[in-house]
């Protein structure tokens, strides 16, 4: 019953995510005066989905690693570390937020 219910959230949360995508590649192609098809939205969204899924296990993974059950902001800056320009965006956010919250 309950891979059911996951097979079924899972199912909603890509309908989300093709729906997100969709909406982004539609605004996009007007600006470029081009035409997307539903297929490359399909693949693009299948794409994101596999990178969620893996981002997500990486999380988990560092976070287990450091001896906690909850992914945390070193977890996530630790993913970011190969990727010069997100990580400088991410130090950036958390800046700011850390500052917000003083």
């Amino acid at each position: 019953m309950e891979q059911v219910e996951d097979a079924g959230l899972e199912e909603r949360l890509k309908s989300a995510l093709w729906l997100s995508i969709g909406k982004i590649v539609d605004e996009e192609t007007m600006k470029l005066g081009v035409n997307a098809t539903p297929q490359f939205i399909g693949a693009l969204t299948e794409m994101v989905w596999s990178q969620i899924e893996t981002v997500g296990q990486d999380l988990e993974s560092f976070a287990k690693h450091a001896g906690r059950s909850t992914v945390n902001v070193s977890d996530v800056m630790l993913l970011a570390r190969r990727n010069e320009g997100l990580e400088s965006i991410l130090r950036t956010f958390v800046e700011q937020a850390r500052e917000a919250e003083s």
